[in-house]
């Protein structure tokens, strides 16, 4: 079968038109060519790491958002991200209240002071402060003091009513309850409800000295442990510690003199009265006294408070939350959004805040992210590397970038990459990511040539955790650039 040949003006247009499009054409199917091909480096740890590539998701893009990315790998596919989604929370908390925002803790007093005594009650009510440590507690119970109480007739009162938490079983994620990373929030969170156990060795009475922070009201602490001889090793296990009883602490074991000075932070196994238990043993050190007990309530309608204790602010709480994971204070400051936007501390509220914050901030494309508490410490939590780069890409350009930006670890400087130097030599500010089947990192990184690039790289698979050579060399080659 023939065709009629082509008018002569018709073939120079078509010559025209392949000249101007097909190297444009060209042009663009190497660019999603290269956009699909891996990094050598990267695709060699991959293997080594027995981590398919299917299992993975990555993204290298200029933090301008203005030029094609570098590298894209299923970057559309919904991954659960870790921790990593802490950047997400920590961004939306710069966003939303600001660098300077601090939780206020107000206490009332409910009677009048008489010699000392206050013949009523002590209030503390909780309104989400992350970072409500032994030194603060110790702080604001000074300034109690400071009124002129040293006896209270009555009781302290807890109120924890800002937050909508309901009691969890810490073993419940994954069965590691007595790991301080496993507390939950609460509207009054003192000391991330951990106690920190420091040892000592005193050679000559041939015991570890045992000290215990905060200590902790009506909870029998062993002072003493017997020393081993031996290496350091594994010496948590050599204690054979038993801190299950909430109304004990002893240790079975021995502790090994060649460890030296050492310190073990734990979970309080009976999360629910730790405030109590830590807030009565302080006022006791403190040489206080009480005559009442320390429990839950609600503050009364019509009191006013006599003082407020003010947190840092957020550009320095988000430090402790990105640089060192800490879920605890991430789920806080979830919690603190719902209150904040929708006069609710609640799961649900927070959700519901963040979906409306990333659709106004962020877009309502595809890709949605899956909100469940904001730390990572989730099954459920899921974000694809397109939509969690683009969220960097805004962050880039907004106001509170630097304060994000200085949260994260730095490569081979601190937090949880101060082990992770580059081979390059290069820099970068990374989230980490690590559960039991899902690990990664996310962040800027800086490239040689003085580009800054959104990187994003998560792995959802069984040996998770061994793909992380294969990260840190897709990092370097990023600031390779």
């Amino acid at each position: 079968m023939s065709f009629p040949a082509l008018p002569t003006a018709s073939r120079r247009a078509c010559r025209t038109f392949a000249r101007a499009v097909l190297p444009v054409l060209a042009a663009a199917a190497a660019s999603v060519a290269a956009a699909q091909a891996l990094p050598p480096e990267v695709e060699s740890a991959l293997t080594r790491a027995k981590v398919p590539r299917d299992a993975v998701t990555l993204l290298v893009a200029d933090a301008d958002g203005v030029r094609p990315p570098r590298l894209a790998w299923r970057a559309q596919v919904p991954v659960n991200p870790a921790s990593i989604m802490k950047l997400v929370t920590t961004y939306a908390g710069l966003d939303l209240l600001g660098p300077a925002f601090t939780w206020n803790t107000p206490v009332y007093i409910d009677g009048p002071i008489r010699n000392g005594v206050l013949e009523g009650n002590l209030y503390v009510r909780g309104q989400g402060d992350p970072k409500m440590v032994i030194e603060r507690l110790w702080l604001l119970l000074r300034r109690v003091q400071g009124l002129g109480i040293h006896t209270i007739a009555g009781d302290i009162v807890l109120d924890r009513s800002a937050f909508d938490t309901v009691d969890a079983d810490p073993n419940a994620f994954d069965g590691e309850g007595l790991r301080p990373y496993n507390a939950a929030p609460d509207a009054l969170l003192i000391n991330f409800k951990s106690v920190v156990m420091t040892f000592v060795p005193n050679r000559a009475m041939s015991t570890a000295q045992v000290s215990f922070d905060p200590y902790l009201q009506g909870v029998a602490m062993q002072a003493t442990v017997p020393l081993s001889a031996g290496e350091c090793g594994d010496w948590r296990a050599t204690l054979a510690a038993d801190v299950a009883d909430p109304a004990r602490m002893r240790f079975a074991g021995s502790y090994p003199t060649a460890c030296g000075e050492k310190t073990w932070a734990v979970a309080y196994a009976d999360p629910r009265g730790y405030a109590a238990r830590a807030i009565g043993g302080m006022w006791a050190e403190m040489g206080s006294q009480l005559k009442g007990q320390v429990r839950d309530g609600q503050v009364p309608a019509d009191l006013k408070p006599a003082f407020e204790v003010a947190s840092p602010p957020l550009a320095e709480v988000i430090r402790d939350i990105n640089k060192y994971s800490n879920n605890v204070m991430a789920q806080q400051l979830f919690l603190t959004l719902g209150l904040q936007q929708k006069k609710r501390g609640s799961l649900d509220a927070s959700r519901t805040a963040m979906r409306q914050w990333w659709n106004n901030r962020i877009g309502t494309g595809e890709g949605q992210p899956v909100f469940d508490n904001g730390s990572g410490l989730s099954r459920d939590e899921r974000i694809t590397a397109g939509e969690l780069g683009k969220m960097l890409q805004v962050a880039w350009r907004s106001p509170v970038m630097p304060e994000l930006m200085s949260s994260l670890p730095a490569s081979g400087v601190d937090g949880t990459l101060k082990r992770r130097a580059l081979r390059s030599g290069g820099a970068a500010h990374l989230k980490t990511g690590t559960l039991r089947d899902a690990a990664g990192v996310a962040g800027y990184v800086h490239g040689a040539s003085g580009r800054r690039y959104v990187l994003v790289a998560i792995a959802n698979h069984g040996n998770a955790a061994a793909a992380r050579p294969a990260f840190d060399a897709l990092v370097d080659w990023a600031t390779q650039d």
